[in-house]
C-alpha cells in the first residue's frame, strides 16, 4: 500500500458462536477483506530493540562485580533522578570509569556490550560541570546502544526511587543482585522490579483512524487512544475497554502490533490496532477532549499545514500512525 492511499473493503457480518453462546469482547465477529493490519515486526519501534546483553547470571557473582567495577574498560553512567551526562549535543552519554566517579551510591549493573561492562551509579546530584539532561530531553536524539540502556537504567533507578519500604511489613528494603532485587530488611520477603502494562491502539474503521486530544495538550495535538490495563484484564480486553470508555466507540478484531518499554516512571506499551464496530464519538471529558476520525487525505494534509501535531518520532504511537498510514508523516511533538 503506497501512502495515502485508501484501501478498498467491504465488512460483511458473519455469525460466530463460543462454547457458552457469548462472543469475546475484542474477538473477530466479521470476515475482512481489507488489507490486513501490519504485521508484528513489520515497523521497527524506537526503545524495542536488543541492544545489550543483560547477562543475568553475573547480578549474583559479588566477586566478578568488584572486580569488573573497578575495571577501567568498565563504562558507568551517573544517574540523578532521571538526569545523565551527555554529550554537548545530547546525542550520547558521557561514559565514566570507576575512578572518575564517588566513592558511594547505588550501583546498577545494567549488562555488557562488546566485552565491556556496563553500569549505572545512582547518586544525588551531577557529579560533573559538563551538561546533563533528563533521560525524556535527549531520548530522540541518542544512538540506539545509548538508548537502550538507559532505558533499562532509568527504569531501574526509579523502581528504587519508588521503592523504599516493604509493602508487607514496612520495613527498609535493601538491594541485592547488583540493583535488581530488594529485600527487606525485617521480614525478607523480596521485590522485583515492575513494569505497568498499558495498552496503545490504532482504531481504524474503513479508510479513517481515530485520534484523541487531552484538553492539557496544545492546541492541535492528536494521538492514539491508550490505558493501563486492570488487573485480571487481557490485553484485548483493555483495548475493547479503553476505547469505549474514553470515545464511545465500539472495537473488534483486535490485533497485535508491537511494544515498546517506556521508563516514565515504569510502563510497557503494548501496541493494537483494533477495527470500529461503531463510529459514532462520545468523549469521556476527563482522559480525552475531543477524538476524531482522520482519512489518510486529511492526516496528511493537516499534518503539512500543522494544524494537525502527530506524536514525537521515538514513540509506538508514532509508529502506529505511520504503519496504518503507509509511510513517514510530517511534523511531531
Amino acid at each position: 500500500m503506497s501512502p495515502g492511499s485508501a484501501p478498498m473493503c467491504v465488512l460483511t457480518r458473519v455469525t460466530v458462536s463460543s462454547r457458552h453462546g457469548r462472543l469475546a469482547p475484542g474477538r473477530r465477529v466479521v470476515a475482512v477483506t481489507e488489507p490486513p493490519f501490519p504485521a508484528p515486526g513489520s515497523t521497527d519501534i524506537a526503545l524495542s530493540v536488543r541492544t545489550h546483553d543483560r547477562a543475568g547470571h553475573k547480578r549474583v557473582d559479588a566477586a566478578w562485580l568488584t572486580a569488573t567495577w573497578a575495571d577501567p574498560s568498565t563504562r558507568i553512567v551517573p544517574l540523578a533522578g532521571t538526569r545523565l551526562p551527555v554529550t554537548a549535543a545530547g546525542d550520547a552519554v558521557r561514559w565514566h570509569t570507576a575512578d572518575e566517579l564517588p566513592a558511594d551510591g547505588l550501583q546498577l549493573f545494567l549488562g555488557m556490550l562488546e566485552g565491556a561492562a556496563h553500569f549505572a551509579l545512582v547518586v544525588e546530584e551531577p557529579t560533573d560541570a559538563a551538561r546533563w539532561a533528563t533521560f525524556r530531553e535527549v531520548l530522540q536524539e541518542l544512538s540506539e546502544p545509548d538508548a537502550g540502556f538507559m532505558v533499562h537504567a532509568v527504569a531501574l533507578a526509579e523502581w528504587h526511587a519508588g521503592h523504599r519500604f516493604c509493602p508487607r511489613c514496612g520495613g527498609r528494603l535493601k538491594a541485592r543482585d547488583a540493583g535488581h532485587v530488594l529485600v527487606c530488611e525485617q521480614c525478607a520477603r523480596q521485590q522485583f522490579p515492575r513494569s505497568d502494562p498499558a495498552v496503545i491502539m490504532m482504531v481504524t474503521h474503513g479508510d479513517r483512524a481515530l485520534l484523541g486530544r487531552q484538553d492539557r495538550w496544545p492546541e492541535g495535538r492528536y494521538s492514539t487512544l491508550a490505558g493501563f490495563v486492570d488487573p485480571g484484564e487481557s490485553l484485548e480486553d483493555a483495548v475493547v475497554r479503553e476505547v469505549a470508555e474514553e470515545t464511545g466507540v465500539r472495537v473488534t478484531d483486535v490485533t497485535y502490533f508491537g511494544n515498546q518499554p517506556w521508563p516514565f516512571p515504569q510502563s510497557l506499551m503494548i501496541g493494537f490496532f483494533a477495527r470500529a464496530e461503531t463510529t459514532e464519538i462520545t468523549v469521556d471529558q476527563e482522559e480525552i477532549s475531543d477524538a476524531r476520525w482522520f482519512s489518510r487525505e486529511e492526516l496528511k494534509a493537516q499534518a503539512e499545514a500543522g494544524t494537525l501535531v502527530l506524536p514525537g518520532g521515538i514513540s509506538i504511537s508514532r509508529s502506529l500512525v505511520e504503519a496504518w498510514y503507509g509511510g513517514p508523516l510530517p511534523g511531531q511533538w
